[in-house]
């Protein structure tokens, strides 16, 4: 049987607290893969440090200097856990023959890797990780992510319920990801563009290791924002559909109060203006905003800068 080079990708951003504990649970399962024969001596455990202000880099070229299946690739600045996850994808491919990506903090079950490693072996190229339960989360977390993916799905962006970043990426499906060019990443929503055969491994998610959450509600709804936005035009169609009923009501307004006027029955009243005012001019802000965030992602797109710039990878072959 082949022996798969495995890269497991955990972008950081400041993650200090939890990088000793979760570098120490991942090399334990490496090594048993390993020894198991499932995957290559050559396999990586690959932390991308996304410009984080703590010691983050030192913990990380200190793991790599005590043990080379520790590989660090160094963002030069913060670009955001988009694409810091893409920076480690894009180096996994010139050396893997597949990439697991997770988070750093441990609330991915790390023993469903080997679960990702046999559907690999079965022939698939993307597999993913999706929560069985949400029982660890906040009665308010889980109304509002269970309403994330269906309006995501309304919006027609193809993405698979409770599944956040953790899968698997074969080499050929990694090198399908690169020909996607966008700077507004959203790769839950990119990932099933590629096609391929796919799977899905479920798991129990955990609490935090340690740490606090690099996702708050204004960082959650500024995601949701750009997810929407990047894979889907459909809010700019719904523009359209509410502009043409708004202008249907409008004529129907016109011809009853020319009506009203033609029979002498007119009356002066300034609720039906009001409402009408304040009604229309919120459609208008708010139509004018959702053009708004497509037009400054046009801006981005065009001016085609780099989504992130590597400033070292410490990397050693065995």
């Amino acid at each position: 049987m082949k022996e798969n080079v495995i890269w497991l990708v955990i972008p950081c951003y400041n993650e200090k607290e939890v990088l000793p504990e979760t570098s120490k649970q991942l090399r334990d399962i490496m090594h048993g893969l390993i020894n198991k024969g499932k995957i290559s001596e050559n396999s990586k455990i690959a932390f991308v440090n996304d410009g984080s202000k703590d010691t983050t880099w030192n913990i990380i070229t200190q793991l790599h200097n005590e043990d080379s299946i520790f590989t660090g690739i160094n963002l030069a600045h913060n670009r955001g856990h988009q694409n810091a996850l893409l920076a480690g994808l894009m180096t996994a491919k010139d050396y893997a023959d597949a990439a697991i990506s997770l988070d750093a903090d441990l609330q991915d079950d790390v023993g469903a890797i080997e679960q990702f490693i046999d559907k690999f072996i079965e022939g698939k190229d993307i597999v993913y990780g999706v929560r069985s339960t949400r029982a660890t989360d906040t009665k308010f977390k889980r109304g509002t992510a269970h309403a994330f993916y269906k309006v995501m799905n309304f919006m027609g962006a193809d993405t698979l319920e409770d599944h956040a970043d953790y899968r698997l990426m074969s080499k050929r499906a990694l090198e399908g990801l690169a020909q996607f060019k966008e700077v507004n990443l959203f790769l839950r929503g990119i990932v099933p563009m590629i096609g391929y055969e796919t799977d899905v491994v479920y798991y129990e998610r955990h609490e935090r290791f340690a740490g606090e959450s690099k996702y708050p509600l204004k960082k959650m709804i500024s995601f949701a924002v750009d997810g929407i936005t990047s894979c889907s035009v459909k809010p700019i169609r719904m523009i359209t559909t509410l502009g043409m009923v708004v202008f249907s009501v409008s004529i129907i307004m016109l011809i009853y109060c020319l009506v009203v006027w033609i029979l002498g029955k007119t009356v002066a009243g300034w609720t039906s203006i009001v409402i009408s005012l304040w009604g229309i001019g919120g459609l208008i802000l708010l139509s004018l905003g959702t053009i708004g965030e497509y037009v400054g992602k046009i801006y981005m797109e065009v001016k085609e800068r780099p989504r992130f710039i590597i400033e070292k990878v410490l990397y050693e072959e065995k």
